[in-house]
């Protein structure tokens, strides 16, 4: 009985092991650069939308820029004379080693100002997920989902096996 267990516990360990640091690329295709006139809010909106952990790092491509990481105070008022952190090579890769925000700025002149600055959120390992945000009202009630079905199709063969 205990060699038939072996193929789940494999199976699971292969699911569920120890997850591995992400690396995630600031602003996609465009890189770090000054958001679109108006749209001030879209390196702190594609970071609301991801889940950074402790371990993870953020990556920053640019041309002609720099990235700083400053205090809170420093990034509500888009300068620091000593940033935490300071980079202008054009390929710069920020380890986030710490649960808590992170704050980041370009240090060109009047970048910020125009939108070029994110707050990045970091949870620890143990720490649980942020709550998921409310499904509109009228909407059904969530079943086990994509990941759940895949995890459930991957374990129904080993369960058979073991006439669970």
């Amino acid at each position: 009985m205990a060699s038939s267990l072996l193929p789940v516990v494999a199976l699971l360990a292969l699911l569920f092991g120890a997850s591995r640091a992400a690396d995630f690329e600031v602003g996609g295709d465009a890189g770090w650069v000054v958001p679109a006139a108006g749209d001030s809010s879209t390196y702190n909106d594609w970071a609301s939308k991801n889940r950074f952990l402790v371990g993870d790092s953020v990556h920053f491509k640019y041309k002609a820029d720099s990235v700083m990481e400053v205090t809170q105070e420093e990034y509500d008022k888009c300068g620091s004379t000593h940033p935490i952190f300071f980079s202008n090579n054009g390929d710069t890769e920020v380890r986030l080693d710490r649960p808590g925000p992170f704050y980041f700025v370009s240090g060109v002149t009047g970048h910020c100002e125009r939108g070029q600055k994110m707050v990045v959120k970091v949870i620890g390992q143990n720490e649980p997920p942020p709550a998921p945000p409310a499904p509109p009202s009228g909407a059904a009630p969530a079943g086990i989902g994509s990941a759940g079905a895949m995890v459930a199709a991957a374990l129904l063969p080993a369960l058979v096996v073991l006439g669970v």
